[in-house]
Order: structure tokens, then sequence, then C-alpha cells
């Protein structure tokens, strides 16, 4: 059956299915809910609501009460129910059903709406309903998995080494508040994503996420597109114009790289945190503002602060918790996951058929610098699985400048892998890995993404 569907993407991963014979109104639902931060589908009837269910992962339903079919909303939760338990269910109804609605709602269902539908309050049961989905999907998984499991409460962010476990436990005490982050971290560490993911964890996940680099902007751009400005402010200012902080009232604002921020914009940025007012260039108007700020650098502020380059008063005003993301080199354990995290990214985003790859690879990544951190392991995984066209990602696939690290090679330093054999490389992997953990086996298991069985298999295929 050839579906008609209507799609908005969001920030996040949740499913919410729209159902209502009457086009017109399911695609204003849908259009209203493009703010939310979820993947909202449009259908016109019963039958092919329940098709989507039971093809794909559906968090919430929001359905009218009566369609024109034979499948009418009570159907859609009896049967909905009945295919995945924690999918939600949301009816939209007339005055003169709800009592029906308040039946139902025994029998399953999340909650109702009256027709004509108040957006606001739909955009807020939506939001309710899919976090509690969200939650009852992860907690299932993390059942299914067992108390080992690497499972990952924030979207983009992934580890399971001790620095990064240390990460998590903080992001998850910080994130539901609403205290001002400050993350550090060297360029490519992942500052933005772990930004995105207190967002999204936050009590202000439904609202706008907005980064700014502050890097490379002027005094007079940086103002205008944190404040905003009013028409004629400027030479250029043709229109009137939201600041940043105007667009992200009630979300969050990440300031990337505040370190590079002139000054004089650090005196006027301090005002508005301390007094929650902002005022657009060439404007008496004040505007007030509610917006939680997560900033970034790759230097060290405290340094810039004894060099007069930053205030200290505005490092003790962003500073209420700090987070330090660590270079990648130092989290090692944590390169297979994040390999096949970005395999299985890029395969779906290209629509390769690459479904993995193979140990004597993963080995060679795992014991690479990587000077450009996790940027630099994204791209480098995304190129693999664009050129590759076998179903295993393997040592030709990967780039010769990750390829060409001398230490692989052990005394052919600055040779390539052109003449050097998989088991030569391999073995040399093994012995610095070996040598990097001192001899912890387990540890070194971790950081070449293969099994203990397998190490101790190879230590003595390889006499080591």
């Amino acid at each position: 059956m050839q579906l008609a569907l209507r799609c908005v993407l969001g920030e996040q991963k949740s499913v919410v299915l729209v159902v209502d014979d009457e086009r017109d109104h399911a695609d204003g639902i849908v259009e209203a809910l493009g703010r939310l931060p979820v993947k909202a589908i449009a259908v016109y009837s019963g039958e092919d609501a329940l098709e989507i269910a039971r093809s794909q992962r559906v968090d919430v339903v929001v359905t009218d009460l009566k369609l024109g079919g034979e499948v009418d909303g009570l159907a859609i939760l009896e049967a909905t129910k009945e295919n995945d338990s924690r999918t939600e269910v949301i009816l939209a109804t007339a005055y003169g059903s709800i009592d029906t609605c308040k039946e139902a709602i025994r029998h399953g269902a999340y909650d109702y709406i009256v027709k004509p539908v108040d957006v606001d309050q739909l955009r807020t049961l939506v939001a309710e309903a899919s976090r509690k989905a969200a939650a009852a999907y992860a907690k299932d998984k993390a059942q299914s998995d067992g108390p080992d499991s690497e499972d990952f409460v924030f979207e983009g962010v992934r580890g399971a080494s001790p620095l990064m476990d240390g990460i998590f436990e903080v992001l998850r005490r910080v994130a539901p508040t609403n205290i001002s982050v400050l993350i550090e971290g060297r360029s490519g560490t992942g500052k933005e994503l772990l930004a995105r993911a207190i967002h999204n964890n936050s009590q202000r996940f439904d609202k706008p996420f907005k980064p700014i680099n502050c890097a490379g902007l002027t005094e007079t751009l940086l103002e205008s597109e944190l404040f905003g400005h009013i028409r004629g402010a400027f030479t250029g200012a043709a229109t009137d114009r939201k600041g940043l902080f105007e667009i992200a009232d009630k979300g969050t604002l990440l300031l990337d790289e505040i370190g590079d921020m002139p000054l004089t914009m650090q005196a006027k940025l301090l005002r508005v945190l301390e007094d929650g007012i902002v005022v657009p260039v060439g404007s008496n108007k004040p505007v007030g503002v509610d917006v939680r700020v997560i900033s970034a650098t790759n230097q060290s502020l405290t340094n810039l602060i004894e060099e007069k380059k930053f205030r200290q008063d505005l490092y003790f005003r962003i500073k209420g918790v700090n987070i330090s993301l660590p270079a990648l080199r130092d989290r090692a354990e944590d390169i297979p996951i994040l390999t096949e995290y970005f395999l299985k990214e890029a395969a779906a985003e290209t629509g390769s058929n690459v479904t993995g790859i193979t140990d004597a690879a993963m080995t060679i990544l795992s014991n690479y610098d990587w000077p450009g951190n996790i940027r630099q392991l994204r791209n480098s995984v995304r190129t693999m699985v664009v050129m590759c066209d076998r179903e295993q990602l393997d040592v030709r696939d990967i780039p010769p400048e990750v390829a060409r690290r001398p230490q692989l090679v052990g005394s052919r330093a600055g040779t390539t892998l052109a003449g050097v054999s998989l088991n030569e490389l391999e073995k040399q992997a093994i012995i610095d890995t070996l040598a990097k953990t001192q001899g912890n086996r387990e540890k070194a298991a971790k950081i070449l993404g293969i099994g203990e069985r397998t190490l101790y298999r190879k230590i003595k295929e390889y006499d080591l």
C-alpha cells in the first residue's frame, strides 16, 4: 500500500504518528509539532496508521477518536498497545465524546485533547508522552542488556571509559537543572555534542537550542547576533532582527569558543546574564529573556584571566559546573564504541551496505593518536564507509594520514602500510597497547576493540 506521508525532522528520534481523516487537520498538527524535537508523520486513515505502527517504532500516536474508515481511534489504541505497550496514545475528540476518552485512559490511553485543538496544550502533551515512551524504551534496553551494558543516555555522546563514566554522572545531575555549564576541551572533542545532550535531557528540551561560535566575529557583528538590532542601527541593517538570546528564549544558548569574545562584549554579556535583559543594537527598549547559557572553549580561561584577556567576574558567572572533555587519545577504550556508532550512522545516511569492521582495521584505528579527536574519527569513518564496496571495512579502507602512523610499524618508522603485512601491523599494535596499559590485558582488549579471548589467542599466536 502506498502511504501518503508528510514528515518533519527534529533533533531527537522520538516518532509521533498523527492520524486524522481530514488531511488539512493532520498536516496542521504535524506543522505545529515541528517546534518539538520529534519526527512527526501524518497519515489519513486508521489502516495506514496500524501498518506504520507494526513496521517501525512509534513513540506517540495522536489520533482523532472518529475516523472515516473501519478503524477508529479506540481500535488504534487497542492495536497499538497490543503491538508495543510502550507507545503512548493521545486521543483528539469533540466535546460530546469526552466520557469515551476518559474510559479510554483507563484502558491505556495517555490523555485526550478536545477539538478544536489548543496547539500549546498539544505540544505539552506530546512532549510529556515522548519522554515517557523514551524512558520505557531505555529501561527495557538496559534490562535486556544486563548490568554491564554500555547503554547511553545522551544522544550523540558515546563512551565507556572511566573518564567518560565520570562525565556521564555529572551530566545526569546537571542536565535537569538550569545551572550554567562551562565545557572545556580541545578542538574536535565533542563540546557541542555534549551541550546538545545537556539541552535534550533538560526541562527545556522542547525549546530552541542555538549555538554560536564567538571566534572570528567582530564585536559589532557578535553583538547583533546575540542581542539583535533594529532597522537603521548600522549600515546594512535594513530590517529589525531578533538576536539569539530572544530566539532561544526558554531554551538553551551555546557560546562556543567564548575565550575569543572581545572584552567589551564580555561586559555586555555579563550584564545580560545577571539581569536577564537584552537591548537590541540601536534600541532603547529592553527585552526580558529566559535562556540557559552553556559556554565552551578550547583555551584555558584562567590563563586568559591572568593575561587580562578574559573577565574574572564573567568566568565565575558562566562556570556553574565545569566539564573537561578529554582528548580521544586519553580515552582510547572508547574508540571501538565510537567507530561502531559512526559506522552505523554513516551507513544509514549514505545507504551503504557496510555492516562492520575487521579486527585488523579496528586495531589500527584504536592505536592512532587522533589529533583531530572525535571530529577526525567521525569524518574518517564516514569516508571509509562511502568508499568501501564490501560489507566490512578493512585496512585498505583506512585514510592514508591514519595508516601512516609510524608507531604501528615499529622499526619501520616513516613507512606506510605498503609492503607491511597485516600480521606485522596487528602484532605491533598489540605490543604497543599492552605497553600502554602496563600489561593489563582486559584494558588492552577494550582499546583494541576485540574480546579478551581473542587477545589471549593472538598473544599466544605471536609469541608475545
